[in-house]
């Protein structure tokens, strides 16, 4: 009988352990996908994941790389001679006419309302001098920006090569950079467009459900489906200052999917200030009067369990350089959850005149480490 009772205490503490290593988010949301992920768009934390590495075909997504590099590349403006390639795309499709001059933006809404495989096919010949070279530059763009999980094949997510897939957290990745592009924030979020063909007017109506009819606080995204990709979709939204992305990859119902992680994250997550910008308290010997400035808060989206589990530590040059420097960087603020570095600010010394960081240089600012994504 003690034996029995000493076997059954050590299952009941063998428990009691494996329930600790859970991830604090294991069961707060059930998906239908594969694979699937929510992102804070700001700093890039990963709110919750559900197999966000494994490798799968994207279908349509896709597009949203085609969409990003036609805005990218200045010619928006430019009108473009549709060719029999583009025509002859199977699959979704705008109904281009061979021969057709069309404005280069008026394909990229139709790239991204309706989906159209002879609109990406267009915007490839354009942009890139032909689909070969368009692919060249989507690779490139994709390693440029982190998507260490992706090969592009093609401008439209087509079934048409093998070597065409990539990840839910490679394609978060993706719509984060493109959603600090405001043109490209405008043309996702758009509902319905209306446009003057040599062929008459066309009305476009969005096909993101989420965005049209489904989920009030939905901002943009994209579709997709192919019988092997199954369906595809990236969405964003917006409520109470919080931007997320969420990214399903073969998800059946692709928007409860949705909904149910932006609920997740919306009522579990917050913003928290954990150092204000401006003067910093250090002191340091040798360095009395002198100033240290951080020019960026330092802002991440917590749960309430997870302040206490913050940190911050100081990093500066050396003492010898500190003591001569008048103005300039003098180290970096890191912010620290779980023990993890998760954001890195630059600290200064004294006020220094320069120019606020754009949008790109910021997009990398934001240090974020993928080991703390499993909350």
């Amino acid at each position: 009988m003690k034996a029995r009772k000493r076997i059954l205490v050590a299952i009941v503490w063998v428990m009691i352990l494996q329930v600790g290593m859970l991830p604090k988010n294991a069961g707060a949301v059930s998906v239908s996908a594969s694979a699937a992920i929510l992102m804070e768009q700001e700093t890039g934390r990963v709110l919750y994941e559900h197999d966000a590495d494994e490798i799968h075909r994207i279908a349509s997504i896709t597009k949203v790389m085609t969409a990003i590099l036609a805005i990218e590349s200045g010619k928006m403006d430019e009108m473009t001679t549709v060719s029999k390639r583009a025509v002859y795309t199977e699959g979704s499709s705008i109904y281009l006419q061979q021969g057709e001059k069309i404005k280069l933006e008026d394909l990229v809404y139709g790239l991204m309302l309706r989906s159209g495989n002879d609109a990406a096919t267009a915007i490839a010949e354009h942009v890139g001098g032909s689909v070969e070279g368009f692919v060249f530059l989507m690779n490139q763009k994709a390693a440029e920006i982190g998507m260490t999980h992706t090969v592009f094949a093609n401008p439209h997510g087509l079934d048409d090569h093998e070597e065409h897939y990539s990840t839910a957290y490679d394609m978060a990745l993706l719509t984060r950079y493109t959603m600090m592009n405001p043109k490209f924030q405008e043309i996702s979020g758009t509902k319905s467009y209306t446009l003057t063909r040599e062929n008459g007017t066309h009305k476009w109506r969005n096909k993101n459900r989420l965005l049209t009819e489904k989920y009030e606080y939905c901002t943009g995204g994209k579709t997709g489906f192919t019988k092997r990709a199954g369906r595809t979709l990236i969405t964003t939204a917006s409520k109470d200052g919080k931007d997320l992305i969420a990214v399903t990859l073969n998800a059946p119902d692709d928007w409860t999917d949705h909904i149910s992680m932006y609920e997740y994250g919306f009522k579990t997550y917050s913003h928290k200030t954990i150092l204000p910008k401006g003067s910093l308290a250090l002191n340091i010997e040798g360095m009395e009067g002198k100033k240290f400035i951080l020019q960026d808060s330092i802002v991440y989206p917590l749960s309430e369990e997870e302040v206490d589990e913050v940190r911050m530590e100081y990093k500066l040059l050396p003492a010898n350089q500190l003591k001569t420097l008048q103005k300039g960087k003098a180290g970096a603020a890191i912010m620290y959850l779980q023990d993890k570095p998760v954001i890195k600010e630059t600290i200064y010394l004294e006020e220094e005149n320069r120019k606020n960081e754009n949008w790109w240089d910021h997009f990398k600012n934001l240090m974020f480490s993928r080991a703390d994504a499993h909350d």
